[in-house]
């Protein structure tokens, strides 16, 4: 007897184990919960929330531009983002994936999802920096945050198709992946997106700064010129977003940057996170560009460095000097430690309220 369940595939593997029933899933996961580690227990946790008899589950955001929430997901819509991934990069039945996301949030639920759905068989692993590397498991598809990508770059070659989400990709990480046989693309989505919704190549001849949207996803801006996802297999209503992009076509567009981070300064508004984009290259620390109050501009830009400890200060001059002069950072902070999500995300509004406490 096959699993009974109609959200489990009867292919479906997880660590090497079959299952024939749900109820053989649920006894898995129930000894977990006694006895397994953390990452363990979690995804545990999640396949007893995705057998039970509630049509929805809950999931909590990263907090990345705002305070954390828990917000209810619909199964169906679940399913539906699964076929979505499937379809678009042609993983299907047999799939051999890696999980080396925490199944604590969205990312790490949806490839569990999509292994049960799809009927993948799944490799589980603790969401460590280095996870790739420490197995010699070859992968069909593999999820990564930039920061595991940045200590993947050598184990690519075990991977066949590999997507990073999480997190803004460094051009300097994608010239790392320039050469690399793996098909890699970065996503775009988000919590209430059940991950991604669309996707952009970022290596080989396809290599883009396009997102397309994957298939029952489309696009258009509103008023402020940010991006409106009317996706109604995996949402009720459309997503209005803070995003600013510059729309392609209704299936593709160009991401530029949140609207609530823009810089008013002497009335010329600026991205933060294009500047961050052009100081990647010669900046290999974690930085943010922010801005403070200043009686002339109403807003100025300044630059936050992570320290080092090594006791240089880099040549501030010439890494300026690749910026047009209006993006030129009027001061330069440094702080010891930069706050993160669990998820690996700056909390770039936490590091203004600590300039501002700075100030005083």
């Amino acid at each position: 007897m096959k699993p009974t369940s109609p959200h489990i595939h009867p292919k479906f593997q997880l660590n090497g184990l079959s299952f024939e029933s749900a109820e053989e899933i649920l006894n898995f996961a129930e000894g977990l919960i006694e006895q397994g580690d953390d990452y363990e227990v979690s995804m545990a946790q999640f396949l007893e929330e995705w057998l039970n008899f509630e049509p929805h589950v809950e999931v909590n955001t990263s907090g990345s531009t705002g305070k954390p929430k828990t917000i209810r997901i619909l199964k169906s819509h679940m399913i539906e983002s699964a076929k979505a991934t499937g379809a678009y990069f042609k993983v299907g039945v047999g799939t051999k994936a890696l999980l080396c996301l925490s199944s604590e949030y969205i990312a790490g639920k949806m490839m569990l999802v999509r292994a049960m759905v799809l009927g993948w068989d799944i490799h589980v692993v603790a969401p460590e920096k280095d996870a790739l590397v420490e197995y010699d498991n070859p992968y069909d598809f593999v999820a990564l945050v930039p920061y595991q990508l940045y200590h993947s770059i050598n184990a690519l070659s075990k991977v066949k198709k590999l997507i990073v989400g999480g997190g803004v990709l460094s051009r300097h990480l994608e010239d790392l992946l320039e050469d690399l046989p793996v098909e890699a693309f970065a996503t775009y989505g988000m919590t209430e997106t059940i991950t991604h919704i669309a996707v952009r190549r970022i290596n080989g001849f396809a290599k883009s700064e396009i997102y397309h949207a994957l298939p029952g996803v489309k696009f258009s801006i509103d008023d402020r010129g940010c991006l409106v996802i009317n996706a109604p297999k995996i949402s009720d209503a459309e997503i209005v977003t803070n995003d600013l992009v510059e729309l392609q076509s209704g299936m593709s567009f160009k991401w530029l940057g949140r609207i609530d981070f823009v810089i008013n300064s002497g009335g010329i508004k600026m991205n933060p996170e294009l500047i961050e984009r052009k100081l990647q290259p010669y900046l290999q620390l974690p930085f943010v560009i922010t801005s403070e109050p200043d009686e002339a501009l109403g807003e100025k830009l300044v630059l936050v460095v992570q320290d080092d400890g090594s006791g240089v200060t880099p040549n501030y001059a010439e890494i300026f000097s690749h910026l047009e002069s209006k993006e030129r950072p009027k001061k330069v902070y440094t702080l010891s430690e930069f706050p993160f999500t669990e998820t690996g995300k700056v909390k770039r509004r936490q590091i203004h309220k600590i300039l501002k406490k700075f100030r005083k």
